[in-house]
């Protein structure tokens, strides 16, 4: 099974590495007020990739966050629980008996 991931991961790889030769060529992106950058076009499309990847963590840092409360919320509720209670009673000694 190692292996056949490592065949996936070097046969993506190759695959992106074509793709990245195939693309060399020159594009202009086009800002707001005649701002042109001229760069290759799989940088283009490696930034774009990467912008999106970012607006994507950005957008769930909200939700992270609520549940991460939650979570410390139901630690802290049941560390108080625990700490009300009284100790669990140790069990009896072993009758040599089994069973239920």
């Amino acid at each position: 099974m190692k292996y056949i991931m490592w065949l996936l991961k070097a046969a993506i790889f190759l695959t992106l590495f074509a793709f990245a030769l195939k693309n060399q060529q020159d594009t202009a992106v086009n800002f707001f007020f005649g701002t042109v950058w001229h760069a290759p076009l799989v940088l283009v499309l490696l930034v774009a990739f990467a912008i999106g990847l970012l607006i994507g963590a950005l957008g769930m840092v909200p939700r992270w966050w609520k549940h991460r409360m939650a979570a410390r919320r139901a630690h802290a509720t049941l560390a108080a629980s625990q700490g009300a209670s009284p100790q669990p009673q140790p069990l009896p000694p072993n009758t040599g008996q089994h069973g239920l």
